[in-house]
């Protein structure tokens, strides 16, 4: 099957880059070759239900890789999930023609079609080759800022944005194989690059599992070779570095999905004694720009990509993008392909001819002391209104929302300050540290 879909396309890549020999996963028990992941693509290929789309929810990255490729085998694409809420898998199925989703979890058993069998079946067969426009998935984003949005790559668009990445991480790797660690799941885009792709597509190694606390963090280091790639958040990174654990030897730490402070990352490189490496993408463009947080303010451009900013945003264009995508976030471009960034438009306020940023209003109430986490945000504007109001949600443990409120008076303009502020033990972070907006909403109306 792989072969005739290849043979009708006019460019098509392999479904792995290197020699039959190669390591690409290993986890401390399993160490798997090219060689033994393609006889278990095509023995899952074969295990697979008939179906246009399934949903891949499986935790351990080994079996997520041997899926994802099985059913691009198959022909079939792999649907990502923005959140693992049985509702939101329901309605993700429903929407693609009552697709079944598969898992590898007994406590998946409540929504999830078919489990993964265990030990995987395998097959002989070819490498397959894959064309070019075939559809691999479809990822959708977080939700921060609405209704997650639904985002198709193809197998040549990663090609692509991989052949990119592996150019940014050059610089600390040379030519030497990298064994990457990831505590974000597979079905983030994030992951999905850099966690997916790279042992796929460029000389990595994979660690199988998905460590989430500090001390299997370091296990799941310790079970892999040297040169170490630890690709994270900025939220997990941070708990990394509080619970004192010691982690073996890394050559580079990145973090996505949430702006890195440079406090925490000039922390993190002095208590890790390795860079730490910012990238900024998204859903929709991959990741297109990076820097080094701890010494450097402004991104710097992937090789191949190019800003253009607008009215409404900032419109992007690269190799791995079949058009040119338009990003809410706003951008000063510098010579060289650097940029800063200047915040989302969505973020913009402007109250009584006064203009803010949400993300600078909510990096002051952080600020204040007794502070853990905090979010500020803007409600829909209620009847007879033309401007909703800030709300915020704080986790303050030991304070009161009047201190907090005290406290943040003096760091704001007035027309500003939030109203409702509403102390909660903890905001509703996803896997990957974003806020859903309708989950701020619900816990404000609780």
């Amino acid at each position: 099957m792989p072969g005739a879909i290849a043979a009708a396309s006019p460019v098509a890549y392999p479904l792995l880059a290197g020699a039959m020999t190669r390591l690409l996963a290993s986890d401390g028990q399993r160490r798997v070759d090219v060689a033994g992941f393609l006889r278990h693509v095509h023995g899952v290929a074969g295990w697979l239900p008939e179906s246009a789309h399934v949903v891949n929810l499986c935790e351990d990255r080994y079996h997520f890789l041997v899926l994802l490729c099985a059913a691009a085998v198959r022909g079939t694409v792999t649907l990502l999930p923005p959140s693992r809420a049985p509702q939101v898998v329901a309605d993700l199925q429903a929407d693609h023609g009552d697709c079944p989703a598969i898992g590898d979890q007994a406590q998946e058993a409540c929504f999830a079609d078919y489990r993964l069998p265990s030990p995987l079946p395998e097959a002989d067969g070819p490498m397959p080759l894959l064309p070019a426009q075939q559809r691999l998935l479809i990822g959708f984003t977080s939700g921060s800022t609405g209704k997650p949005s639904a985002n198709a790559k193809t197998w040549g668009s990663f090609q692509a944005s991989t052949a990119q990445n592996l150019a940014a991480l050059q610089p600390w790797f040379g030519a030497a194989q990298p064994s990457v660690v990831a505590t974000v799941p597979a079905q983030h885009m994030y992951g999905i690059e850099l966690s997916v792709m790279l042992p796929l597509l460029g000389p990595a190694l994979v660690h199988a599992g998905r460590p989430f606390f500090a001390e299997d963090v370091a296990r799941a280091l310790a079970q892999v070779p040297a040169p170490r790639l630890l690709v994270t958040t900025p939220l997990h990174l941070d708990a990394l570095l509080r619970s004192g654990v010691v982690l073996p030897a890394l050559q580079v730490v990145v973090t996505a999905t949430a702006p890195l402070g440079t406090e925490l990352a000039r922390c993190a490189e002095q208590q890790l004694g390795c860079p730490v490496q910012e990238m900024f993408g998204s859903t929709e463009t991959c990741i297109i720009a990076s820097r080094r947080t701890a010494q450097q303010a402004s991104w710097t451009l992937l090789p191949g990509v190019q800003l253009t900013p607008q009215a409404e945003g900032t419109e992007v264009r690269a190799a791995h993008l079949a058009q040119p995508v338009l990003l809410a976030d706003l951008v000063e471009c510098l010579p060289d392909g650097r940029f800063h960034l200047r915040g989302r438009r969505a973020d913009l306020l402007e109250i009584a001819g006064k203009r803010a940023s949400l993300g600078d209003l909510t990096g002051r109430l952080r600020s204040i002391d007794g502070v853990v986490d905090a979010v500020m945000l803007q409600l829909p504007a209620e009847a007879g209104r033309q401007v909703g109001r800030i709300a915020a949600l704080v986790v303050a443990p030991g304070l009161d929302e009047a201190s907090v409120l005290s406290a943040l008076r003096p760091l704001m303009d007035p027309v500003f300050l939030p109203r409702p502020l509403r102390l909660v033990a903890s905001l509703p972070r996803n896997e990957t540290g974003k806020l859903p907006r309708d989950a701020l909403l619900a816990l404000l109306q609780a």
